[in-house]
């Protein structure tokens, strides 16, 4: 979104053998510094009883138990994790910390829908052995178990609730309990950070749920081709942030770039391919992230035209606009239905979970005209005879985003988007009620405040693109967007400019304002490398997060906040 006006997952590489045995032979874990061991446990996952052994394999109880409770120095302070915790109830004791001989122990067993999230977590820490059913915890173990209904792997989430978690530190023990396995991941993510940063977790017990129910990110992959393997490593650390969404925008006037079978002609020579695409998206759904796919249109389509010239829009001079289907021509929407069908079908969804569509929607050139009727008469003569005499260019565009809402929804999707430029005063035709309103600016002709899509009942997403819009090159008096920022003068309520949205309490909620996505827009697509880009956006991503997850002021200071993000 940034132009004229503004602009199976991939098998991992064979693991060289752990060295965890090297860092226990010799060397007593006690003496060790918390920021020693954290790193040697870190670094020495590369292999271990949890990706080795099958489940139920009895070798764990060769592993010996720690002659006598660890030792360790105090973990001390608040738990050092981002987004910080919403509760923590401090006790009396040293913490927890991994520990020689610990484990990590899931009573509902290997088949269990937490299994694999303790595996995970014992890669990450080390290499630690995963046992399964009736087992004793010992001094230093973690106890993996949910507090809900067990059911199939990766239960969707519909609430904040599902994606609570409590964890307690006591005794030299660990103990995880959530209602279901994203709650189970998202603790295993405080867990893993508050090792990197503090060597474990101090004495006390963490309650801790989000904010708001949708926190991401969105990436423009149509101007800039980025690979699989930079995507994945973004999937990684918005997970680690407890991020839940990810929305690719792989369609636009420079590209179109994932892999069709009906329309190849399309596809430009740098796409993904579609096994790699799936790839990305059975990573997501283990990380407990959505895909919001964004096939954008009437707008934003010069790679698709391209190939289809005779379906450019053209004003009363006859000049082609450049990106713009022309929606009076019959042949326009069975085109741009048979991308949606397909892509549709290649963005799978679990059962019982959200099925995301983004429709774009945003800076179509025949409604940026003062006169769009007079500018583009074919459009004009387009909506007389679908709506009657008084029918206007609005009309038309609103009934063809309505109209491929309705292929989309065919195919399974349930949670509709546009950005809000893709809303028009249409006199005679509606938006379909059940559409989220993603708000990115307030520059666009015949703007709208978005406190008038919530007096009219809608969601709407923050993408407010004063703070969240990182765009390749800084055209159009764009400045790349800060962590600090962010962290200190933006939060979900502000939706456009620097100030928070003029309406009731009621309207602000998680229920109305569901979150905010951070996204990168790669106008320029040769200003940044891949590399660069990362780097650019991982305080900015650490801070929306941090805003999203705590609706409380941060009690840490921008600059201890900058130091943990460093650590963790």
């Amino acid at each position: 979104m940034s132009n004229p006006m503004r602009p199976p997952r991939t098998p991992r590489p064979s693991a060289s053998p752990c060295p965890r045995t090297t860092i226990r032979s010799g060397i007593a874990w006690s003496a060790l510094p918390a920021v020693a061991l954290t790193g040697a446990l870190l670094l020495a996952g590369c292999s271990g009883t949890a990706d080795t052994e099958p489940p139920g394999s009895t070798s764990a109880k060769m592993n010996p138990s720690p002659a006598t409770t660890p030792t360790w120095a105090p973990v001390t302070g608040s738990p050092q994790v981002i987004p910080a915790v919403r509760s923590f109830r401090r006790a009396d004791g040293r913490g927890w910390r991994p520990s020689p001989g610990a484990r990590v122990v899931v009573p509902a067993g290997a088949k269990s829908n937490v299994a694999d999230e303790a595996q995970r977590l014992a890669k990450e820490l080390g290499g630690m052995t995963v046992v399964y059913g009736d087992q004793t915890v010992r001094p230093g173990d973690i106890e993996v178990k949910l507090s809900g209904k067990n059911g199939a792997d990766n239960v969707p989430v519909q609430s904040t609730a599902d994606e609570a978690y409590t964890l307690t530190a006591s005794g030299t023990r660990l103990t995880l309990t959530a209602p279901t396995d994203a709650g189970i991941f998202y603790g295993t993510r405080t867990i893993k950070q508050a090792v990197r940063a503090a060597g474990g977790l101090p004495e006390g017990t963490i309650e801790d749920r989000p904010d708001r129910p949708q926190r991401g990110m969105s990436l423009d992959n149509a101007r800039k081709p980025y690979t699989q393997d930079w995507i994945e490593a973004r999937l990684r650390e918005i997970a680690d942030l407890k991020l839940n969404q990810f929305q690719l925008h792989f369609s636009d006037d420079q590209g179109f770039r994932i892999q069709s079978d009906t329309h190849p002609e399309v596809v430009s020579a740098d796409h993904l391919t579609k096994a790699q695409v799936r790839q990305i998206i059975a990573l997501a759904r283990s990380l407990h992230i959505s895909v919001v796919p964004e096939l954008d249109s009437p707008g934003h389509l010069g790679a698709v035209l391209d190939h289809y010239p005779d379906l450019r829009l053209r004003n009363a001079q006859g000049r082609v606009i450049p990106g713009a289907i022309d929606i009076s021509n019959p042949k326009a929407a069975p085109l741009i239905d048979s991308l949606l069908k397909e892509m549709s079908e290649l963005f799978t969804n679990p059962k019982g979970a959200p099925a995301y569509w983004h429709l774009g929607g945003d800076e179509y050139q025949a409604l940026m005209s003062s006169s769009p009727s007079t500018s583009y008469p074919q459009l004009a003569r387009a909506a007389r005879q679908k709506y009657g005499s008084g029918g206007t260019v609005e009309d038309l565009t609103t009934g063809w985003l309505n109209d491929r809402q309705k292929t989309v929804e065919a195919k399974g999707k349930n949670r509709i988007e546009a950005w809000n430029d893709g809303f028009f005063a249409s006199p005679r035709v509606s938006a379909d009620k059940n559409r989220m309103v993603d708000y990115w600016t307030g520059k666009e002709t015949g703007k709208r405040d978005p406190a008038s899509f919530l007096r009219e009942g809608r969601n709407v997403m923050n993408f407010n693109d004063e703070y969240l819009y990182y765009v390749l090159g800084e055209p159009n008096q764009f400045t790349y967007p800060t962590g600090q920022r962010i962290y200190q003068s933006w939060t979900p309520m502000v939706l456009r400019g620097t100030q928070p949205v003029a309406v009731p309490a009621s309207m602000t909620g998680p229920g109305r304002i569901p979150g905010a996505r951070f996204a990168i827009w790669s106008d320029r697509s040769q200003a940044q490398t891949q590399q660069q880009v990362a780097a650019g956006i991982r305080l900015p991503l650490a801070a929306l997060a941090q805003k999203t997850w705590d609706p409380r002021t941060p009690a840490l200071s921008w600059a201890a906040f900058q130091a943990l993000a460093n650590r963790v």
